[in-house]
């Protein structure tokens, strides 16, 4: 999950380097927090928060997505 919302955000930022994402484990769930240069704080939030909504969306996909078995 770290590393998905890490790659997301790379793609929606002007400066990709900046961007940090630190995974905490709590009891019954894992909390990621993303920080992201100043100026890139829009890009990520999206106007409403829909580009936020939509990264939670893809991570809720990404969680309960079958793992395809290879041959």
């Amino acid at each position: 999950m770290k590393d998905l919302v890490e790659f997301l955000a790379q793609q929606l930022v002007n400066n990709p380097t900046a961007v940090e994402v630190k995974e905490t484990q709590g009891d019954t769930a894992s909390v990621l927090e993303l920080r992201v240069a100043k100026e890139d704080l829009g890009r990520v939030i999206g106007k409403q928060g829909r580009t936020a909504k939509s990264i939670r969306t893809i991570l809720n996909a990404s969680r309960r997505a079958p793992i395809a078995k290879s041959c």
